[in-house]
């Protein structure tokens, strides 16, 4: 269990009963969207919103569906024209990290 997922399950057990049984049980499985396309969003927003701590295992998630390196860049990129520099800038150093420890 990575530290995150820890803490929360000792802070707010509920929390994380949600977490995994509803948002990754549930929501992650409906049919509508891929897993691939569920996680190109999910970084996106993540790097819009400036979430910087959700953002490594959303990324090392988004590979293991099938997002390459190469679309993580570009999803860094094209956020910047709507979300702001600072926010894809900071999330450069993040994706590179990921990719450095996989």
């Amino acid at each position: 269990m990575t530290a995150p997922r820890s803490a929360m399950q000792e802070v707010a057990p509920a929390l994380a009963g949600y977490t995994a049984d509803v948002l990754f049980g549930e929501v992650w499985e409906r049919p509508g969207l891929s897993k691939r396309d569920r996680s190109l969003i999910t970084v996106a927003n993540l790097i819009a919103l400036y979430r910087t701590e959700q953002l490594p295992g959303h990324i090392r998630r988004a590979l293991d569906n099938g997002v390459t390196k190469e679309e993580i860049g570009e999803i860094i990129t094209h956020v910047a024209f709507y979300a702001g520099w600072p926010t894809a800038a900071s999330a450069a150093p993040i994706a590179q990290k990921v990719f450095e420890d996989r």
